[in-house]
């Protein structure tokens, strides 16, 4: 499974991105997938999740209520839609997809900037 983000760049406080996640390979084999960010000196941590189906989300609460995780699987790919975008959510955001088949295998892209000026 490969998996490439997109959608990253430098925005004002208050403004919104999109950021997309196409994977590519075994795409049959992913069930879960979410989205991480890491900050500079700061540990990465989980921004939000959503389930193989779509139908279960899960949200850090710094994100609650400003960020909205979707996938579309007849496309492969996994979207984060972020809005109120505040200065504390520059950091590099990743995508991630956890694949069960023969074992479970967890896979990460190559990450896109966020930059968020105030």
């Amino acid at each position: 499974v490969q998996l490439v983000e997109s959608g990253g760049g430098l925005v004002q406080a208050g403004g919104s991105l999109r950021l997309s996640c196409a994977a590519s390979g075994s795409t049959s084999s992913i069930n879960r997938m979410a989205w991480y960010r890491q900050a500079p000196g700061k540990q990465r941590e989980l921004v939000a999740a959503i389930s193989g189906g779509g139908g279960t989300t899960h949200y850090a609460d710094s994100v609650k209520g400003r960020y909205a995780i979707s996938r579309d699987n007849t496309k492969n790919t996994m979207y984060l839609q972020m809005d109120s975008l505040k200065p504390e959510d520059t950091a590099v955001y990743y995508c991630n997809a956890l694949s069960v088949g023969v074992g479970v295998k967890n896979y990460w892209g190559q990450g896109t900037q966020v930059t968020v000026s105030s």
